[in-house]
């Protein structure tokens, strides 16, 4: 009940704050908010902590990703340094926003500045694109624990498919902090203040986003946002990293090249090791929906890519414990379900083949196919991709196609994800 109560009162903080930001800025209740890029917090965890891996399983080694230049270490206690992350926008727009949170913080973060800028080549900025952010006025800003804060909105010539530079100086955080990993962009630290720098100073290196939750821009009434709710798979993981080149990513850059209709951005909120149904590598899905998804600014789609990682860890087996497709399809129709609610509708994809992998087998891969039958026939989604059949091996259809296959059997690689972009009726967003 207690932490309950504390969980209440810290939304409330959260909605408070958000309030006062809007205050005092020059945002217009009729603006249309629009995340033209966005991600998904997690904190980071070993094997040990993760009670849901089999014994014998190992988290995903991100220093071997493709193009990875570095080990990608995740930060602890950072101190009197700045950050910046660099994102991958997927529509334009005049005027911007940045939503920071610490959703996952045990302690708040402090910070002392905070600047955005058009990204030229690695930590290098357009000095002249530079903006100071500021929130309710103020250049610095406590994020306590749970909450989320929106800065106020500067002006800024924003191109669709580029590339922005959020640099934020850390005056204190303890403890691991709140962020998304792999960030398949090369984030940069360096000591001191250093927000507004032209290039970042010696800095350290890793693809790990910290307390950054979106960029906003204010787009054309028609405009919107598909958010893609998915695992390691939607995340990015075995594409080439710098590269943008997920299956959401260049979806966005379909979508871009149209010659009519509205502008519609791209949201990647994958996390790597999701589930549907339980925790792990992030909370499940049904329980980060609202926060990742709902409450993203001008959602009208969703492309919901999960399940293969409930398979594994819990559907292997037989009995009356095992994890059933009946099971994942109850958790797809309450996140329908939910998402109805809100007026957005949702796209089902099919799950993929994975046979190689060492958690995989028969009984899982039943789970696979019947959940796929019920998301291709069963009209209970507002469309329907269907990836399986745009990533499998014609000549042995439990597996990805060889070209596809990065080594795992499981996460497409840069050809994969083009594939599954390309597997997408365009039309089926504008009707």
């Amino acid at each position: 009940m207690v932490n309950r109560f504390r969980t209440f009162v810290l939304l409330g903080i959260s909605t408070l704050t958000t309030v006062a930001a809007f205050g005092q800025s020059n945002s217009r209740p009729t603006d249309n908010w629009v995340a033209t890029w966005a991600t998904a917090q997690e904190m980071a965890v070993t094997v040990q902590e993760r009670p849901d891996i089999p014994s014998g399983a190992k988290m995903p080694d991100f220093s071997k990703m493709k193009g990875m230049k570095t080990p990608a270490p995740t930060p602890k206690d950072v101190a009197d340094q700045t950050v910046r992350m660099i994102v991958h926008t997927s529509i334009a727009g005049k005027k911007l926003r940045v939503e920071l949170t610490n959703a996952f913080g045990r302690t708040a973060v402090s910070i002392g500045n905070a600047h955005i800028a058009i990204r030229t080549a690695e930590s290098s900025i357009d000095t002249s694109s530079d903006r100071q952010l500021t929130f309710g006025g103020s250049k610095s800003v406590d994020i306590r624990p749970g909450m989320v804060i929106i800065s106020d909105p500067v002006d800024l010539d924003v191109k669709a498919m580029s590339d922005l530079a959020v640099s934020l100086y850390v005056v204190k955080s303890e403890g691991t902090p709140a962020i998304h990993t792999p960030g398949l962009h090369t984030t940069y630290i360096s000591k001191g203040n250093t927000a507004s720098a032209a290039s970042m100073p010696e800095p350290t290196t890793n693809t790990v986003y910290l307390w950054l939750r979106s960029v906003d821009v204010v787009a054309p009434a028609n405009d919107f946002a598909i958010a893609c709710l998915g695992d390691s798979i939607t995340d990015g993981y075995a594409t080439t990293v710098d590269k943008d080149q997920t299956w959401p990513a260049l979806l966005a850059k379909r979508l871009s090249e149209r010659k009519a209709g509205p502008h519609i951005a791209v949201i990647n909120e994958g996390i790597s090791g999701n589930q549907i149904l339980r925790d792990g590598a992030g909370v499940s899905a049904l329980a980060r929906l609202d926060r990742d998804v709902l409450s993203e600014p001008g959602v009208r789609w969703i492309v919901l890519l999960e399940g293969i990682n409930d398979i594994n860890l819990h559907g292997q087996i037989t009995g009356p414990n095992a994890l059933t497709a009946e099971d994942l399809i109850k958790g797809d129709r309450e996140i329908i379900a939910r998402a109805h609610t809100h007026k957005i509708k949702v796209v089902g994809a099919t799950v993929m083949p994975e046979e190689g992998v060492w958690l995989s087998g028969p009984v899982g891969e039943a789970t696979r196919q019947k959940l796929n039958q019920w998301i291709r026939t069963s009209g209970e989604f507002d469309a329907v991709v269907d990836f399986d059949a745009a990533v499998l091996d014609k000549e042995h259809p439990a597996r990805i196609r060889p070209d596809f296959n990065p080594g795992d059997n499981i996460h497409p690689n840069d050809l994969g994800n083009a594939a599954m972009a390309n597997a997408f009726n365009l039309t089926v967003f504008t009707k």
